[in-house]
């Protein structure tokens, strides 16, 4: 008798990644955000669409996971598969923010000071 383990089956796990269990260098965590760059492709794997039409909006990779009701494991699997592709990109949040505004370090000092002073 198979035991069926968190509700899914694990051959279909196997199936969806292609029988592998490790998603790679791609770096996602589970707030990273996913966009989609391409519409889904005719022959596509049917997790990789759902991903797309998703993701057409930033989506967290932990969002991906409830959305297709898949560990997470397996949705950065997918999504490496996407990114290698080009279909999807991926950007951390604090990335994204940090890029647009550092404050000065001899402001933050003087902010320091100035209260302090207070």
């Amino acid at each position: 008798m198979r035991r069926v383990i968190d509700g899914e089956d694990p051959d279909r796990l196997y199936t969806v990644t292609g029988g592998r269990s490790r998603a790679g260098d791609a770096g996602l965590d589970l707030v990273t955000l996913i966009v989609s760059e391409s519409d889904p492709a005719p022959g596509m794997q049917s997790e990789h669409v759902r991903i797309l039409r998703t993701c057409h909006r930033p989506t967290s990779v932990v969002e991906l996971s409830a959305e297709l009701e898949l560990p997470v494991s397996v949705v950065r699997i997918l999504l490496t598969d996407l990114l290698d592709t080009g279909r999807v990109s991926a950007r951390h949040p604090s990335s994204a923010g940090a890029a647009v505004h550092t404050p000065d370090s001899d402001f933050l000092k003087k902010v320091l000071v100035g209260l302090a002073n207070l």
